[in-house]
């Protein structure tokens, strides 16, 4: 097997790649990735080890936030380099011993995978040397229904990632598919969003002097629009 060192390059999935496909063994049976999952957005996740403090508020958070993220159409996939007995052990600790932050009695029903190989580490590029050569970072890929990669966010391994961020990240993106526009910084749902700059001069005009209903211009290529919470979700819930 290849050594890892300090030269080593890591490859690194792209945002619009399609999800690199693997098959493996996890706490809920066997898995084919990113295939068995088609119809379906999916957050594929990494964390550095199995009974660790930050890892096991992770996945207590995770687990707590699962039926937020099924009314949003997406599923839960988990990984670190520790064998199944490992995660199943600790699973079970989790769910018997551990109480933080009013959660406790939690059971973690989405698949964690059983990565001892590095090889699905490896695809997506959590093995990053400079932080450490036997531990995955704690990578996001967020993965839309047609198994294509659309955000990534890297952690070290001393952080805990932010929750609502992932939620929000994953609502701004079916709210940006649905219907076809962008989402502003510190974008929330109900919040404005940003249409498109328009494809002719004559209806950039139109919207500069306020002549679109619903849409306020800053300049040409700054326009955004009203979009109501209700609205997105009764959307994004469906589809």
């Amino acid at each position: 097997m290849e050594q890892m060192n300090e030269t080593t390059s890591i490859a690194m999935p792209r945002i619009g790649d399609k999800a690199p496909a693997f098959k493996a063994v996890t706490t809920q049976g066997e898995i084919d990735f990113p295939k068995q999952f088609e119809g379906s957005w999916v957050i594929l996740f990494s964390h550095p080890a199995d009974f660790t403090p930050v890892c096991t508020s992770e996945f207590m958070t995770f687990a707590t936030l699962e039926g937020k993220f099924a009314e949003l159409n997406c599923k839960l996939v988990g990984l670190s380099v520790d064998g199944l007995y490992s995660h199943i052990a600790w699973l079970r600790t989790i769910k018997e011993k551990i109480a933080y932050k009013g959660m406790k009695n939690v059971e973690v029903t989405f698949p964690l995978i059983e990565d001892i190989t590095m090889e699905v580490a490896r695809k997506y590029g959590m093995i990053q040397p400079g932080e450490s050569t036997t531990k995955a970072v704690r990578a996001v890929f967020v993965i839309d229904p047609k198994g294509i990669i659309r955000a990534i966010i890297y952690y070290p391994l001393s952080l805990g990632r932010n929750f609502d961020e992932l939620l929000r990240i994953l609502v701004a993106l079916q709210t940006a598919d649905a219907f076809q526009v962008a989402t502003p910084a510190d974008w929330r749902p109900g919040d404005e969003v940003i249409v498109p700059p328009p494809g002719s001069c004559g209806v950039a005009k139109e919207r500069v002097e306020g002549k679109q209903e619903g849409i306020t211009c800053h300049d040409w290529f700054f326009c955004t629009k009203k979009l109501s919470q209700d609205e997105i979700f009764k959307t994004i819930r469906r589809t």
